[in-house]
């Protein structure tokens, strides 16, 4: 991955709903309808968020019909990246 790549990566991850977006789909595919009925935000802002997590590869867009579906792209890679991230910031005992 190039220095950009990881720019885009941490950049998608430095933001709380982008973060709540990625944990809801942890637990497997979703309408974007269904994320912003989760979320409570507008559909808007939702998109935008995930055209973000979308663009740093973290998340797969399918379309049916005319809804659009996201999932994780690589869920376990991203649970053993968030992990290390809390054990970066982790309060030594």
């Amino acid at each position: 991955m190039t220095m950009n790549g990881r720019a885009l990566v941490f950049h998608a991850l430095s933001e709380p709903t982008r973060l709540a977006l990625l944990e809801h789909l942890r637990s497997g595919e979703h309408r974007v309808r269904d994320l912003v009925d989760h979320m409570g935000l507008a559909q808007s802002t939702v998109s935008v968020h995930l055209a973000c997590l979308r663009d740093a590869g973290l998340v797969t867009v399918r379309a049916e019909g005319r809804a659009s579906w996201f999932s994780l792209r690589r869920p376990d890679r991203l649970d053993a990246l968030l992990r290390s991230a809390d054990d970066l910031v982790e309060e030594p005992a």
